[in-house]
């Protein structure tokens, strides 16, 4: 369903959703959170259940539902006086959240290198070629494209629904404090090495080395985020 934004931050639908209560629920909490990751709706801001609802055309029920869903996955905290506003992150949250990053990324690798089946050891390995290939190029749109799926084929083989389910919302966060500070210079270049090895281990069903080097590169994305998160003077990260 395609979505614009209004001038005042709040999404207004082209095309209504139909069905029930549920699915409007369901509907709106894609809406906000696609705003809240881009930054249309930034750190800090009031989120209105009335004017979310007039804006999305339907009932402030579902909005109210929403909200709550989205306090729940920690992209909205309730402050006093303000209601509802969109979350920022501090240098605690960051850690925090690289702290559960590297338990559960690493432990992905492990069971991906365990557990391959040759179509995803293909399709990582075409990742890890596209990726290089990119960065001989120089296609910096097309080399974030690939760094990202290479999460996204790792990750959504695994068997663990729940763990599937907290990684993609640490992915979601990690996304959206991506787009919060500028790009980091060589960043993207430094996880096509890094991957090429996780990859490597992961195909030759390594599980020791698989997570290590999963933990290597976590540690090294950790260490280049806080250094730009302190380096940036004026910034839209609300620490509330």
């Amino acid at each position: 369903m395609e979505a614009s934004p209004r001038t005042d931050g709040v999404l207004q639908p082209v095309i209504s959703p139909g069905g029930g209560r549920q699915k409007l629920t369901d509907w709106a909490y894609e809406e906000l959170k696609s705003a809240i990751l881009d930054l249309r709706l930034a750190p800090g801001q009031a989120l209105r259940e009335n004017a979310i609802a007039e804006s999305l055309g339907i009932s402030k029920t579902p909005v109210r539902e929403a909200l709550a869903w989205l306090e729940r996955d920690g992209f909205v905290t309730t402050e006093v006086f303000k209601g509802a506003v969109v979350s920022g992150y501090s240098r605690q949250d960051l850690e925090e959240i690289y702290e559960l990053r590297e338990l559960l990324e690493v432990a992905a690798a492990r069971i991906a290198a365990a557990s391959l089946n040759e179509d995803v050891g293909r399709q990582l390995q075409d990742v890890a070629y596209e990726s290089r290939r990119a960065v001989r190029l120089g296609h910096t749109k097309r080399l974030a494209a690939f760094v990202s799926e290479f999460d996204t084929v790792l990750f959504d083989y695994l068997p663990n629904s729940r763990m599937r389910d907290l990684i993609a919302n640490l992915r979601d966060h990690l996304t959206r404090i991506g787009h919060l500070a500028v790009g980091i210079p060589g960043r993207l270049e430094k996880s096509v090495e890094e991957h090429d090895q996780i990859i490597t281990a992961i195909v030759s069903r390594d599980e020791t080395r698989a997570g290590e080097m999963m933990r290597a590169h976590i540690v090294s994305v950790k260490a280049d985020q806080l250094a730009q998160f302190e380096a940036v003077e004026t910034t839209l990260l609300h620490e509330g």
